[in-house]
């Protein structure tokens, strides 16, 4: 009996030292997921990030479509300054007409399926090193007409202003990124680029890494008539910060419906992202 008992006690004091362990190691990783979800949902946060973006495109008249778009994401911090470099690298495969596609501001080619590279943009954020309650960025983006079919692209030179406005009150992140490309160079017989984006984004972060999210992209042809100008997608989803061994990652799904679009565009689409994250 003494024995049995001076077991359990023995137990017990184990447990108590090892309980303070427990909770620091538990709040660590809490407070890891915290940071790498607020990091991730930054569109200029420090941190080097490999995005790769899965858009499957349902309901069009000529076809379906799928665009992957692979972002890299590259901070350099330079003083009280970081400059952050944001590329889009689109491959695309599309079942027919290429209406409504962000990266074709003026397509509707006739044709069959296609399938390459879409048009390339770069985008270099400046924002401040230390940042205060609004998180802001600004810079130039630009355009390059490097798709390997002309269905898949502008075949023009575009550039333009963009910026983005945050605020990440706990436990939420709310932001805007905006910007549009004028054409200024390119293929003489292509109608000239006038495209206008918006991005709002909402995240609403849970425990263990969960989150709930909103982020369509808006865009708008200026170049386009009325009712062929806009694609506005509503809905949203839901993400998770987890590891997949030591890799942090930032794994997202949502859907949108289109509550306007150009003639001929998707009526919905499914994203799904996946982010390979190094934190610094």
């Amino acid at each position: 009996m003494f024995g049995t008992k001076f077991s359990v006690f023995t137990i017990l004091i184990v447990l108590s030292m090892l309980a303070p362990c427990m909770a620091e190691e538990a709040a660590s990783a809490q407070s890891e997921a915290e940071a790498l979800a607020a990091a991730s949902q930054n569109p200029v946060a420090s941190m080097y990030s490999l995005p790769f973006e899965f858009t499957f495109d349902y309901g069009a008249k000529d076809g379906d479509a799928t665009i992957l778009n692979i972002q890299p994401v590259i901070p350099v911090t330079v003083g009280d300054w970081n400059y952050i470099s944001r590329i889009i690298v689109p491959l695309m495969d599309l079942d027919g007409k290429a209406t409504g596609i962000p990266a074709i501001p003026n397509g509707t080619f006739e044709g069959g399926d296609v399938s390459g590279l879409g048009d390339i943009n770069y985008t270099l954020f400046l924002s401040p090193a230390k940042a205060g309650k609004v998180i802001w960025g600004v810079g130039p983006s630009v355009s390059f007409p490097t798709a390997t079919d002309d269905r898949l692209g502008s075949e023009k030179y575009s550039a333009g202003p963009s910026a983005v406005f945050l605020t990440q009150p706990k436990p939420w992140t709310l932001g805007l990124l905006v910007r549009n490309l004028w054409s200024f160079a390119g293929e003489s017989d292509r109608k000239s680029v006038n495209q206008f984006l918006a991005q709002p984004f909402i995240n609403y972060n849970l425990d263990d890494g969960w989150y709930l999210t909103t982020q369509p992209v808006i865009t708008a042809n200026w170049n386009a008539d009325s009712s062929n100008r806009w694609t506005i997608p509503v809905g949203g989803g839901v993400g998770k910060i987890m590891k997949i061994g030591n890799q942090p990652v930032n794994i997202r799904l949502a859907s949108y419906w289109n509550a306007d679009k150009p003639k001929g565009g998707p009526d919905w689409s499914i994203v799904f992202a996946l982010q390979l994250m190094f934190p610094k």
